[in-house]
């Protein structure tokens, strides 16, 4: 097991060696006229404020991220408003936060109002160590007040536990998947790194912890989507011959089916590229998205279901000249799929988004930002717009930013 410090050091190595090619697999159809318009949105996020999610539930979705002042991290959140961002609210605050760009926080809200976060804290006193926890808490009142933390994993290892995504279980309360380190041992850097699963009831008592996947990828981002057929998790597995290609599993009436290949990449690396997929979902209706470098090659691409995530299309390109990742997802009324990654043509590097549809129909990219400075995009959709939010580190103190772009300019120029 490598320490997430060598698997970061490995993975900025892939991407400055990130060649510029053009478009292989599926040769997508002529870009269309673009069909979206970024707009600024005032963040909420103080002064020194990174690592954002978002979220959505029905018509909710919250942004959160974390603030740092000294060694103490504040967990934050906010909700989307007609007029904007609601005011922040504090989740928690510490000085034992496990604090990174990859594997973020987040906060979610349920089917029946309760709002759920997830943080991730240090174990032990070592500070080169990865040993973490996932740490849990429950709010019943909108944000005012939070319940005791609790952990999902009672394994009482000191190993990593993290890179979670939470989900509304079905029949239940709050579901979620995280990566879990019980089977490694840190000192040998050995076993396997397993992705694992547990479900808590309305009240937020623990109901049963399962297990997804034996053998995972130890630092990728999980993913996670509700199908009407179920929740469908997207994940990067690791085979023994340390091939990192992008799996999804189903949750349905109580099981995990076994992980299923999106698309067999065959990418061969003795690293973590720490660049997990993306998975949204409408009905039956799965999008994937994943960056691979095969070779070297930075592509991203998305690859779309129309039976709740059983067997997938051929994957399209997304990217036009080279990618860094960092992928996001979300699906759109008419079964296309919005799609943001970080370019890297011609020694630069811009966060993009542009509309793909399942016939490969792409429209014409369009920069959000560009990224020389800015850390991990997000994308969530939110009625009739497209929110977007990252990192912003460009001009001292780190910054989360968020833009919108209506949805009605995409269903006015949308490809057809």
């Amino acid at each position: 097991m490598r320490s997430r410090s060598l698997l970061i050091a490995a993975s900025l190595a892939l991407c400055i060696a990130v060649s510029v090619l053009a478009a292989e697999y599926a040769r997508s159809s002529p870009d269309t006229s673009a069909p979206l318009r970024i707009e600024p949105l005032a963040s909420p996020a103080g002064a020194n404020s990174s690592e954002p999610q978002l979220t959505s539930q029905g018509d909710r979705v919250i942004l959160s991220w974390l603030e740092v002042s000294g060694e103490r991290a504040t967990l934050k959140f906010a909700e989307r408003t007609p007029s904007g961002w609601s005011n922040a609210q504090t989740v928690a605050s510490g000085t034992r936060f496990f604090i990174n760009s990859f594997d973020v926080p987040s906060v979610h809200a349920l089917a029946d109002g309760t709002l759920a976060a997830h943080w991730e804290e240090r174990l032990g006193a070592d500070e080169d160590s990865d040993a973490s926890k996932v740490m849990l808490s429950w709010s019943k009142d909108q944000g005012r007040t939070w319940s005791r933390p609790v952990t999902p994993h009672h394994d009482g290892t000191n190993t990593e536990h993290g890179f979670a995504s939470l989900f509304q279980a079905p029949g239940a309360g709050l579901g979620l998947v995280w990566i879990d380190g019980r089977a490694t041992n840190p000192e040998t850097e050995s076993g396997d790194m397993s992705l694992r699963a547990s479900v808590y009831d309305a009240a937020g008592k623990p109901l049963r912890e399962m297990t997804v996947a034996p053998r995972v990828c130890e630092c990728c981002s999980t993913s996670a989507a509700e199908t009407s057929d179920g929740v469908i998790v997207a994940f990067r597995g690791r085979s023994a011959t340390e091939v990192r290609d992008i799996y999804v599993s189903r949750f349905a009436e109580g099981r995990w089916s076994a992980p299923a290949i999106v698309h067999a990449d065959g990418w061969r690396i003795d690293a973590c590229p720490i660049n997990g997929p993306s998975v949204s979902a409408r009905g039956r209706d799965v999008a994937v998205a994943w960056f691979m470098a095969k070779n070297d090659q930075g592509r991203a691409f998305v690859a779309f279901s129309h039976d709740a995530g059983r067997t997938f299309g051929v994957p399209v390109r997304v990217d036009d000249a080279g990618s860094l990742g960092r992928l996001g997802v979300q699906l759109l009324d008419d079964g296309s799929a919005a799609v943001i990654w970080i370019e890297r043509a011609n020694q630069r590097s811009q966060l993009r988004v542009r509309v793909i549809t399942p016939a490969g129909m792409r429209s014409a990219p369009v920069t959000i930002a560009d990224t020389e400075g800015s850390r991990y995009p997000r994308i969530i959709r939110d009625r009739g717009e497209l929110l977007f939010s990252w990192t912003d580190t460009d001009k001292g103190p780190s910054q989360v930013r968020t833009a919108r772009a209506s949805m009605a300019q995409q269903a006015a120029a949308s490809p057809r």
